[in-house]
Order: C-alpha cells, then structure tokens, then sequence
C-alpha cells in the first residue's frame, strides 16, 4: 500500500510547478515512498544515547586569520572602474523595477 498518494504527487507537483503526466504520478508515488521508508529506517537506527552530528569525521578550517591591513583607496578603485557615480561602481540595471 503506498503511504503517498497519487493526488499528493500531484499536488506537490503542483507546487513545484513541474507538468507530470499520469503515469509520471504513479512512478513518482512509489519513488517517493521508497524515500520516506529510507528516512524512517534511519530514524529507527538513531538511538539516544549517540550525540548528533553534522560530519562523519571531524572537520578543520583550512582558512587563514583574518588580518587588518590597509585596503585600495576609494579614489583609486575607482579611477579602473569603466563607469563610477557618486563614489560608487555604476554597472547596467539588469532586472526591471517589478523584481
């Protein structure tokens, strides 16, 4: 029996804006529930005495410190800027003002 619906599918379908067709609905009801037996399992083997983690093996930072220095000067940015304004890069308007 599957436990996600056809009319679910579709609905989450709907949702995602994505066009399935009636046998696409069928196909992806039973993907899906192959997903949510996944999910179940796992929670079943999490105990409580396991503390939760984000990574299988410890993780480092590989980056540098951070460290103070003097930047570029405003004036001097700007002067290999194609297009400046007000103290400021000007660069072409790509999205329309409804955005």
């Amino acid at each position: 029996m599957s436990k996600i619906s056809r009319d679910e599918v579709a609905h989450l379908a709907g949702l995602a804006r994505l066009a399935v067709t009636e046998q696409e609905l069928d196909t992806f009801a039973g993907q899906l529930d192959v997903i949510l037996e996944s999910v179940a399992r796992v929670g079943e083997v999490a105990a409580g005495d396991i503390p939760p983690t984000s990574h299988a093996v410890p993780v480092t930072n590989v980056f540098r410190d951070d460290v103070v220095r003097p930047s570029l000067p405003r004036e001097a940015a700007l002067d290999g800027a194609p297009a400046a304004e007000d103290n400021r890069f000007r660069v072409p308007r790509i999205l329309s003002e409804e955005a």
